[in-house]
C-alpha cells in the first residue's frame, strides 16, 4: 500500500526540485532516461553504489501490468475483511501469536511513540502476513520503471532518487525485491517515506525496513510524526482515525486496521 509523502515536499526534502529526463510509455526509451536520469540523481546527492545500481536497472513490465490494472478498493467492509483477513477474530489471534513472541518490544514502541501494539500488528498483517510476503519485484527495478513511466513521473521520481540514496546507505540491495510499485519490507513502506521516518531500532547503522524490528519502529514514527495522539482513541471520527488515512486512503483499510487493533490489544 502507498504511504505517500506530496512530490513537492518529497523533492524538498531529497534535495531536488526537478527532472529533466524524459518519461515514456514502454520500454523502449528507458535506456536513455535512466542515463539522463543518473545525472540528476546524482545532482539530488545519490553516490556511487546508487548510480550503479541505476546503471543495472530493468524495466518492470510486471509493475506496468499493475499500474494500469489498479481499480482501488470498493468493497463494502465486511466484504474487505473477508476477503484480506478472513476474519477479525481468525486474525487477531495471529497477531497476538507475534505479539507474544517480542511483548517487550512492542511495549517499548508504544512508549516510544505512543502507538499501541495493535495497530502495528494490523498495519504489520495487512501489508505482508506479517512478513510472509514482502513482494516479488526489485525494488529498483519497479521504482525507476514508474519513475520514468509519463503516468506517474511526477509522484515517483523522488522516490526512485530515495531508493538509490537508500542503496547508497545500506538500508535496500540493489537486488531487494518488494512491491509493484517499491514498496519496501515488512509494512511497505515506498522509499521516500523510508528515508524519511525509518528508524534504525536495532542500532546498526542502518535502516532497513526488512528487518521486522526497524519496520515496526518506522511504521510507529510515521505515524507519530503524522499526528498520531498516545493514549487516545483510533475509531472513527478521532484525531489518531484520521492519521491511519495517511497510511492509507481506503477508509475499508482504516475501518479494518481500527477494528483489529482494538481485538488484538483487547
Amino acid at each position: 500500500m502507498f504511504k505517500t509523502l506530496s512530490a513537492s515536499v518529497l523533492a524538498i526534502a531529497l534535495g531536488t526540485a526537478s527532472y529533466a529526463a524524459q518519461c515514456g510509455n514502454d520500454a523502449s526509451g528507458f535506456g536513455a532516461w535512466k542515463q539522463a536520469f543518473a545525472s540528476e540523481a546524482a545532482a539530488a546527492g545519490v553516490g556511487q553504489r546508487g548510480l550503479q545500481a541505476l546503471a543495472n536497472a530493468s524495466y518492470s513490465q510486471s509493475t506496468i501490468n499493475a499500474d494500469r490494472n489498479q481499480r482501488g478498493v470498493r468493497y463494502a467492509l465486511d466484504d474487505f475483511i473477508r476477503i484480506r483477513l478472513g476474519s477479525i477474530d481468525s486474525f487477531a489471534t495471529q497477531a497476538r501469536r507475534v505479539k507474544g513472541q517480542n511483548a517487550g518490544f512492542y511495549a517499548s514502541l508504544e512508549q516510544a511513540y505512543g502507538v499501541p501494539a495493535g495497530i502495528l500488528l494490523a498495519i504489520h498483517g495487512m501489508e505482508t502476513g506479517f512478513g510472509r510476503n514482502m513482494g516479488n519485484t526489485p525494488v529498483v527495478d519497479s521504482i525507476t520503471t514508474v519513475a520514468y513511466d509519463c503516468r506517474r513521473a511526477g509522484f515517483f521520481t523522488p522516490h526512485a532518487i530515495a531508493a538509490l540514496k537508500l542503496v547508497d546507505q545500506g538500508g535496500l540491495d540493489p537486488n531487494q525485491r518488494g512491491a509493484a510499485h517499491g514498496e519496501m519490507g515488512h509494512t511497505q513502506f515506498l522509499p521516500g517515506n523510508a528515508l524519511r521516518y525509518g528508524v534504525d531500532a536495532d542500532r546498526n547503522g542502518r535502516v532497513d525496513l526488512y528487518n521486522q524490528a526497524d519496520a515496526m519502529a518506522s511504521t510507529a514514527n510515521f505515524l507519530r510524526q503524522k499526528g498520531w495522539q498516545p493514549g487516545q482513541s483510533y475509531q472513527e471520527g478521532t484525531t489518531n482515525f484520521r492519521v491511519l488515512n495517511e497510511w492509507n486512503a481506503a477508509t475499508v483499510y482504516q475501518q479494518a486496521i481500527a477494528l483489529s487493533a482494538a481485538r488484538i490489544d483487547g
